[in-house]
């Protein structure tokens, strides 16, 4: 998926294969997790308000679903789950009211040890997907040509483009939240690596296919 691609029903299909994506994987527990955080975090923190906040426990699911569908990074999430429970609420509350101040409010979670630019945007996506988007390293490469920097800096750049982006498909009549452009974009890199992969992997069988026949 090009990001600036401007047919909408492509960005409605990448989303869509958004489940289906992820179970591709294969990935131990990615399911459930994912739907944890698509689906319970966001009302869990909504349940709080006017004192929106994220716990412990909380934090180190959104960190193994964070890891588990990118990365895995162990020592992110040790240092996340020895995080003190009144540390967290604090810093998290903190954040959700600085909104829509993104860079305040990713400030305000990147005290907490463990806890960067991406995983803050993390947070952040589940509380208020309108606003902002997970920091994710495919919708990184597709929207900025690059996926290395995790400054803050870069994710308001990033944050920036997925906002517009979803105004941009959004005014058709369709829905898009800048969350749903970082999903759509994951997707569709996602896929595209598979298949490559399958490709890959097809071309490779033919061949040893071949060489047998000729030894023959």
């Amino acid at each position: 998926m090009d990001f600036g691609c401007s047919d909408v029903s492509l960005w409605k299909e990448a989303l869509s294969s958004y489940s289906s994506t992820i179970k591709s994987l294969n990935k131990t527990n990615l399911v459930s997790l994912d739907d944890f955080y698509r689906n319970e975090l966001p009302h869990l923190l909504h349940q709080r308000n006017p004192n929106p906040h994220i716990t412990t426990p909380e934090l180190t699911k959104l960190m193994q679903w964070k890891l588990t569908r990118g990365k895995w990074r162990p020592r992110l999430l040790s240092f996340v789950s020895s995080l003190d429970e009144s540390v967290v609420n604090s810093a998290s509350q903190k954040a959700f009211q600085s909104l829509p101040d993104i860079s305040k409010a990713v400030s305000e979670l990147t005290v907490l040890k463990g806890v960067g630019p991406a995983t803050a945007s993390a947070v952040l996506a589940a509380y208020a997907p309108e606003l902002t988007p997970f920091m994710s390293d495919e919708a990184m490469e597709a929207a900025l040509g690059n996926s290395k920097d995790y400054s803050l800096k870069q994710y308001l750049l990033f944050a920036n483009k997925l906002q517009t982006k979803a105004k941009d498909l959004s005014s058709e009549g369709e829905s898009f939240t800048p969350s749903d452009v970082e999903k759509a974009l994951w997707s569709s890199v996602i896929g595209a690596k598979s298949l490559t992969s399958q490709l890959d992997e097809d071309t490779k069988i033919r061949s040893r296919s071949s060489k047998r026949k000729r030894k023959n």
